[in-house]
């Protein structure tokens, strides 16, 4: 199965006022985001630093994804409430495995 992995990484003090931007996919848009899942992750080795995680079918569709203009607000709105840049890991992916057995990931 192949699949592409967006990692944002980002650090602040200021996590409540992120959560309240609301989520991606509950913003108001003219087009659904094209994600599969995003999870939400605080580092509890280093308080204050969080990585957002975006599983996508492809980096295409990340994309164009990351092109949409309710993204690209999300996206600076965010950004002013962080405590410095905010860094993306832009992956594809190579194998899972769901635990479910050799034949079924």
């Amino acid at each position: 199965m192949a699949g592409f992995v967006q990692i944002i990484e980002f650090r602040t003090s200021r996590i409540k006022e992120i959560e309240e931007l609301g989520r991606p996919s509950r913003t108001e848009g003219s087009t659904a985001p094209t994600f599969r899942r995003i999870v939400a992750t605080a580092d509890k080795d280093h308080p204050g630093t969080y990585f957002t995680i975006a599983e996508f079918d492809s980096f295409d569709s990340a994309m164009e994804n990351s092109g949409r203009p309710e993204t690209s607000e999300f996206a600076a709105k965010m950004a002013a409430l962080c405590d410095g840049p905010v860094i993306f890991r832009n992956l594809d992916v190579m194998w899972e495995d769901n635990g479910e057995g050799p034949d079924n990931g």
